[in-house]
């Protein structure tokens, strides 16, 4: 933007820089030549002690709270802080002064006085006056000063609308430079505007709700299919003052447009019920059941009037799928089925009907690759941001932030300058009241550049708030609450307000997208494995009975292993990634042959079974098990060297199916079992055993006849004996024979559910 910037000041002249340096290199001439006197076995180099800081640098200057941040004419403006004195020396006769002004113009010149760090005479603001001057005898070095400054709004000399400076300066003296000087300045601003502006700009802010992955593949066998956690830190993000806590409680009283990650929400409805988390190799049962319902309740109340805006499942990260994840066969599928469960979680869970035409790239920087993954999920809006998607013609002003880029789709570009406010420690107060001061100035500034020209401007802050940004952010917002020159907005308003015929419609090359963030992104790999392990869930859905219990839990594991929150955890996502993997193959593999040891067929034909084990809770369907024969001596159903039968078994149950088998000759014969699904894709693993066949011959036969025939001459010379023996018994008076024994008892036990003895011999 064409925008004036403010005088920087001079630099010293090359002849005094040069000076310096020689100077410098005579002093630390003497220091040299000492230390290379000094022996060098086992001595370190002694460390150049730092500099302290001088002239205007000398006192570290904290604003620690501005309030009111947007005064009136009838109100006392109230400045308080800390003083450090980061010198070597003891300042005497200190004193801080309030300065005011100059009145700035634009954007550009309110980003030149937030970047001076010494004192600028004549572009900094001048003193209030000594009635409201602070005195302190003495500022010791290292010792950190408190101060509260308090003057009237109608001492302050404001005129004109607009954003003046404002600074708190200390002077003083020390020994070595015994006049007063400037010692230490800290600049924020004030915003000056009394009564309403004729023309406000609309304001969109975006409140996001998102967090990073919580929930594991992994559930329980049991109806409700209780989750596990791969931790509890959720909890501390949804319990009081925790991030998620905070961000609930302040946007409830505060214009925003809540951007939802329905993963979030239904990760947090999960919490609600019955969980568990993981503790080392096992799992205990979760104890903030509490937490999530109260948190869930707040957020229900705060929503049923607003625009929610539901991002796909699990915030997947468009640039990453876009760059390297698009031409890895599968990932623009689940993409578009992240999109498809978006509204009904959000609905299902807080009964609102959210907006799912928004896609949120990071950082809002974008390409044509990224627009075109938003677009394909069924996004017709982009957020974009405006140090990505940059003005190539020379407006005096920011223009609106929609703007339309081809093929029915529209750029939301948000502000970058107001939406990177909050990225750094909100955590320490002087930081906070600056980032809020300074986005209270923007917005002013923004709305007078152009004040016939009433545009819509929308605010992206960072995508995961801490606390502490959460809390700056809403003292920035209730500091416009009286809508003296904006007004607010949503997000669906805003992408439908007619866009400057001015702005940029390009979108940005490849090229231009940041190195930094590209670093970032997920690798190929990432989406070859989730290829991968969503192969394998196909092929185990089609075997089950429920396949809901499976492709649930690990689709939305799926979704998680894209999620941008993974952004600067590569190693986290791996572990995510080989977690959801090896778990699904933990199940597969309870459904699996069981080894079979050597089978002899002592005969022409004879049934081979194989048992197949289901450790699933669920049935197993659509199974077909496969036996294959390397030898033409062994044949299955008289007709060929393989067969297959299908395969049903109930939860944990096993399944024992019998082969009819025929053979030609003596010999061995490898068989190879296999399972497979339906579509003929190979399931487990193979598993192979021998077959001995031995044919009964003609001279065995004959062996074994004449056993026969003598254990039948033997039987009838027994019958024979006996028979006598009980005429002999009758023919004495006796006519009680003698007492028989019971029947032997049977040769054969019960039949046994374990795996077959080496050796197994299987007759006709």
């Amino acid at each position: 933007m064409a925008e004036a910037a403010d005088f920087q000041g001079t630099r010293p002249s090359p002849a005094r820089r040069w000076l310096r340096r020689t100077a410098s290199a005579v002093l630390g001439a003497p220091l040299l030549a000492g230390l290379l006197a000094v022996p060098a076995a086992g001595a370190a180099p002694a460390a150049e002690p730092a500099k302290a800081p001088t002239g205007s640098r000398t006192v570290d200057v904290s604003l620690n709270t501005l309030s009111p941040s947007v005064p009136t004419e009838d109100d006392t403006l109230t400045v308080s802080g800390t003083l450090t004195n980061k010198g070597k020396e003891t300042i005497s006769s200190a004193e801080v002064d309030l300065r005011v002004g100059p009145r700035l113009s634009g954007r550009g010149e309110v980003d030149d006085a937030a970047k001076r760090s010494t004192y600028v005479p004549g572009a900094d603001p001048v003193s209030v006056g000594d009635k409201y001057t602070l005195k302190f005898p003495k500022l010791a070095k290292g010792i950190a000063q408190d101060f509260t400054l308090t003057v009237p709004v109608d001492k302050l000399g404001l005129d004109d609308p607009g954003v003046y400076q404002l600074g708190v300066s200390v002077s003083g003296r020390t020994t070595t430079t015994p006049y007063e000087q400037v010692l230490g300045i800290e600049r924020s601003f004030l915003p000056w505007q009394p009564e309403a502006s004729d023309s406000r700009t609309k304001l969109t802010f975006l409140w996001p709700l998102i967090a990073s992955p919580h929930v594991t593949a992994e559930t329980r066998s049991d109806e409700q299919q209780t989750p596990v956690f791969a931790n509890d830190d959720l909890a501390e993000e949804l319990a009081p003052g925790g991030r998620l806590e905070q961000l609930v409680s302040l946007g409830s009283r505060l214009p925003v447009t809540w951007v939802v990650d329905p993963d979030l929400l239904a990760s947090v409805a999960a919490m609600a019920g019955k969980y568990e988390v993981e503790s080392g190799d096992t799992t205990v049962p979760g104890k903030n059941q509490a937490v999530a319902r109260q948190w869930l309740s707040a957020l229900e109340k705060v929503v049923e009037d607003g625009k929610v805006i539901a991002l796909p499942f699990a915030d997947p990260d468009l640039a990453s799928i876009a760059h390297r994840g698009k031409n890895v066969s599968g990932t623009l599928s689940h993409l578009q089925n992240a999109s498809a469960v978006a509204a009904t979680t959000v609905e299902t869970i807080l009964h609102v009907k959210p907006s799912t035409d928004f896609a949120w790239p990071v950082n809002g920087a974008v390409d044509s690759s990224i627009v075109d993954v938003a677009t394909s999920a069924g996004a017709h809006n982009v957020i974009a941001r405006s140090d990505s998607f940059r003005e190539t013609s020379d407006l005096p002003y920011t223009p609106t932030a929609a703007r339309p880029i081809g093929g029915g789709t529209t750029a939301i570009v948000a502000d970058a300058r107001l939406s990177t406010l909050f990225d750094g420690d909100m955590s320490r107060a002087g930081s906070a009241t600056r980032a809020v001061q300074k986005f209270l100035a923007q917005t002013l500034a923004l709305t007078e550049q152009a004040p016939d020209n009433e545009r819509s401007i929308v605010v992206a802050p960072p995508r995961m708030p801490t606390a502490a940004q959460a809390q700056t952010m809403a003292r920035a917002l209730e500091g416009l609450a009286g809508n003296r020159w904006t007004q607010p907005s949503d997000l669906t308003a805003a992408a439908e307000v007619k866009p400057d015929p001015r702005a940029t419609t390009k979108v940005p090359r490849a090229s231009a997208y940041p190195k930094k963030l590209r670093a970032q992104e997920l690798p190929t790999q990432a989406f070859q494995d989730i290829r991968t392990t969503q192969g394998s869930l196909d092929s185990f859905e089609t075997i089950l009975t429920q396949p809901e219990r499976v492709v649930t839990p690990f689709g939305n594991a799926v979704n998680r292993s894209m999620s941008t929150s993974w952004r600067g955890r590569s190693l986290e996502a791996q572990q995510y990634r080989d977690a959801v993997r090896d778990y699904l193959q933990s199940l597969t593999s309870e459904v699996q042959l069981i080894e079979k040891s050597d089978v002899t067929l002592s005969g022409r034909s004879a049934t081979i079974p194989v048992t197949v084990q289901n450790k699933l809770v669920q049935g197993v369907d659509r199974l077909v098990l496969q036996l294959t024969s390397d030898n033409i001596r062994l044949k299955f159903n008289d007709d060929g060297s393989m067969a297959e039968l299908p395969v049903s078994i109930a939860g944990g149950h096993s399944q024992s199916v019998k082969f009819d088998t025929a053979t030609s000759a003596n010999g061995r014969a490898q068989v190879t079992a296999r399972l497979y699904t339906e579509d003929g894709t190979q399931y487990g693993e193979e598993m192979t055993f021998t077959v001995k066949v031995s044919e009964v011959t003609p001279t065995v036969l004959l062996v074994i006849a004449g056993g026969l025939l003598l254990l039948v001459l033997a039987g009838i010379r027994m019958y024979s004996h006996r028979k006598r023996a009980v005429a002999s018994d009758t023919a004495d008076g006796n006519g009680d024979g003698p007492e028989q024994p019971s029947d032997p008892t049977p040769d054969t036990g019960p039949e046994s559910g374990a795996p077959s003895g080496t050796g197994e011999k299987v007759d006709r």
